[in-house]
Formats: C-alpha cells, sequence, structure tokens
C-alpha cells in the first residue's frame, strides 16, 4: 500500500529570550505502509484508546535524515498519529505509529 502524507517535526526554537518552545514544521513525504494493524486498549476508561502498530517506510530527504529525532506525528488516513519509533535504513526511514496525536500543529504552535 502507498503512503503519501506529511510528517510532523517539532523543533526547538528560541521563541523568548532563554525560552525554547517546540515550533512544529510539516513536510510531505512519500512511502509504502509496510505493516497495517490496530490495537485496541481496554483499560479503566468508559471509551476505550484506538492505536495503530503501522509502520510506514518514507524515502528521506536530507532533512527527514537530518531531523529523524524530532518528528512528532505522521498525517495517514485523515489522522495525525504519533512516530513511536524511527529507524534509519538509508535511503529510507522506517516509522513505527503509534496512538492519535493530539499535540500542537503548525496552526496551533
Amino acid at each position: 500500500m502507498r503512503f503519501y502524507g506529511n510528517i510532523g517535526y517539532g523543533l526547538q526554537t528560541e521563541t523568548a529570550p532563554g525560552v525554547w518552545d517546540d515550533i512544529i514544521t510539516e513536510r510531505p513525504y512519500f512511502g509504502e505502509v509496510v505493516r497495517s494493524a490496530r490495537r485496541l486498549s481496554d483499560g479503566t476508561q468508559v471509551l476505550p484508546d484506538i492505536s495503530v502498530s503501522n509502520s510506514i517506510s518514507i524515502v528521506a530527504d536530507a532533512f527527514a535524515l537530518d531531523n529523524f529525532m524530532y518528528m512528532k506525528y505522521a498525517e495517514w488516513n485523515g489522522v495525525r498519529w504519533v512516530v513511536n519509533l524511527a529507524t534509519i535504513q538509508r535511503p529510507r526511514l522506517v516509522l513505527e505509529l503509534g496512538g492519535v496525536y493530539n499535540g500542537p500543529t503548525p496552526g496551533t504552535s
């Protein structure tokens, strides 16, 4: 299955003297969905958490290879998913996705 979507990076930026914050930047990437699965956590909540156990292999550019440690989320099927793990397999990065990302986005940083 093919992948095309945005990857969100949280880059540390000095917003005021001595104050650093994650500024979210999105960049589009092509790739492949290597594994597609979902997990339902039925804890003590009324509504269970849904997470995915997907792996996406993207064709990495120089920016992705230099900043993979700042990846926050991958947008897939209209939802932003947390990037739990990023593995370098040049010229690709393999991203393992987890739960729904609820953090800042480019418009809310």
